[in-house]
């Protein structure tokens, strides 16, 4: 059986929804914090259970049965997810797959890239076959900060760099690929990144060219970005944590562009165009 962590959030829920296609109902399951929100999948045959990596007792009775386990990243701490790994090779899961990002390293300016690198290090340490699947930076992220310019003309940040924007929808495939075609993508994956770089004045442009009027541009000191979003009530926490991706961008963090996704689809990767047109004009 393949279960999959956080089968309603927006990557998980496209995950299930790609396997349901190769794969028999009875055969998939998904465990999520609040199974009446997958109440969907369970009419369809897929097992629902409940899992929080925040209660560990709980992952026994979700990863029951479980041949391979895809552990849907969350918040930047690892250690839910260290959690998550010994849960499933407690259950007997042959293989374990995690939702990586193209820009893991234990040096990175951004704290998220930071943990996923220290749980990389802990599926290698946990003596079960893993897959790590890099992930690019998902496009979803510039269309949700230009919500506000749509209203002012404004794209206020700080100064940032290029990114490899990646369409959810793209990497759902590729991990549907790596769950279902063994050998396809093992150990640590070479990033699964968008078809090109793209820093927030180029997002701008092309948001700007959709919608038929201009957002322009404005980049400002970190301090004074920071301010302002505590003003508009961001946590702080948060703040931090986004002003990391602007610190690591600006060193290049973000700056690289495979071909490895496209490979594995078979077809051209999503352009962030096409998921700004979806996300911003419907």
């Amino acid at each position: 059986m393949i279960i999959v962590t956080g089968g309603t959030g927006r990557l998980g829920r496209a995950v299930v929804e790609g396997l349901a296609e190769r794969v028999p109902a009875d055969q998939l399951g998904v465990s999520v914090r609040e199974p009446e929100q997958a109440a969907d999948l369970a009419a369809r045959g897929i097992r629902v259970r409940r899992g929080d990596f925040e209660a560990p007792d709980s992952l026994a009775d979700a990863f029951e049965g479980a041949t391979q386990v895809l552990i849907v990243s969350g918040p930047a701490d690892p250690a839910p997810h260290q959690v998550a790994i010994e849960a499933a090779k407690a259950a007997g899961a042959e293989r374990i797959l995690y939702t990586s990002h193209q820009a893991a390293s234990l040096d990175s300016q951004f704290l998220a890239t930071r943990g996923h690198a220290a749980t990389e290090q802990d599926l290698a340490d946990s003596g079960v076959p893993f897959t790590a699947l890099r992930n690019g930076f998902y496009a979803s992220t510039p269309a949700f900060l230009l919500r506000p310019a749509l209203q002012t003309g404004e794209l206020v940040l700080p100064e940032d760099g290029p990114f490899s924007w990646t369409a959810h929808q793209d990497l759902a495939e590729a991990a549907v690929v790596a769950l279902t075609e063994p050998g396809r993508l093992d150990g640590i994956t070479p990033p699964l990144t968008g078809p090109e770089l793209l820093d927030y004045a180029e997002v701008a442009a092309i948001a700007s060219k959709l919608l038929g009027r201009t957002i322009t541009r404005v980049t400002v000191p970190d301090e004074e970005w920071k301010q302002a979003a505590l003003g508009r009530g961001m946590p702080e926490f948060v703040v931090d944590l986004t002003l990391g991706i602007f610190a690591a961008a600006r060193r290049g963090e973000f700056a690289v562009v495979d071909p490895a996704l496209a490979k594995l689809l078979g077809r051209p990767a999503t352009p962030i165009s096409e998921v700004l047109a979806r996300e911003l004009t419907t």
